[in-house]
């Protein structure tokens, strides 16, 4: 009996070890791929800075009187979902159109793994696209007026944000990639489902700009609707993988 016991922590082990392998396969060649292309972060970055200039050129006539930092948190995210609906159509059109999601479905790769490698790889792009961004926007938007919130607050909130968009962007972004209106499919999917974490998101980077008596109770209310988001969200989408991609 403890000789069973032992082969079966030894093929758990190996399961783990294994499945460790493949993530890190899988991202590695997503990564490998961009940095080749550079396509999508190119197409992303430049897609957030055209949305900044459009923002800008939109709200330049509002005059003096108007504080655009009113504003800025839901303009900030609102870029960045539709960026991240940008590269994660990208991602998934070229795995399929070059043979490579069909390749992994051959493979014995657990189908979990897939999603935790294309979810991180997504995350990263999107994450190099907001570094580019929040400079870009901070200059445009934040300098009337003085910043009053604590800066470490902004990477914390985009970095929660960011992950709930990464996965559940995965999972959407796998069942529209076999549609014929791929873009339309994932921004109708997309959207509603987002509606909690932007709100949350949103909230948090207003604190986060603005400040105020009771910043740090907002702020933290708010990331723990992120938090709670992000922990649904991303359960579901790892059961659900599985049966997405198999379709």
């Amino acid at each position: 009996m403890a000789r069973g016991a032992e082969n079966r922590q030894g093929s758990r082990g190996a399961s783990r070890g294994l499945s460790w392998r493949q993530y890190k396969a899988i991202l590695r060649k997503d990564i490998v791929m961009e940095l080749r292309t550079k396509e999508m972060v190119t197409s992303m970055g430049i897609y957030a800075l055209l949305t900044m200039v459009v923002y800008q050129v939109a709200l330049s006539q509002a005059g003096t009187a108007f504080d655009p930092r009113q504003i800025a948190a839901g303009l900030l995210w609102l870029a960045f979902i539709f960026t991240s609906m940008l590269g994660l159509n990208r991602s998934l059109v070229h795995e399929k159109d070059q043979g490579c999601l069909e390749a992994l479905l051959l493979s014995p790769v657990d189908r979990p793994v897939i999603f935790f490698a294309k979810a991180t790889g997504n995350l990263i792009f999107l994450g190099i696209v907001e570094i580019l961004t929040v400079p870009v926007f901070s200059f445009l938007f934040l300098q009337q007026g003085s910043y009053e919130g604590q800066w470490w607050m902004i990477p914390v909130v985009l970095t929660a944000g960011s992950m709930g968009i990464a996965g559940v962007g995965t999972l959407l972004a796998t069942m529209s990639v076999n549609t014929k209106g791929k873009d339309f499919v994932l921004a109708v999917l997309m959207v509603p489902l987002m509606y909690p974490l932007l709100l949350a998101a949103v909230s948090a980077t207003t604190v986060a700009v603005l400040g105020g008596a009771d910043a740090g109770s907002q702020f933290w209310q708010a990331m723990a609707l992120i938090g709670v988001y992000d922990a649904i969200m991303l359960v579901a989408c790892f059961g659900l993988y599985e049966f997405v991609i198999g379709a």
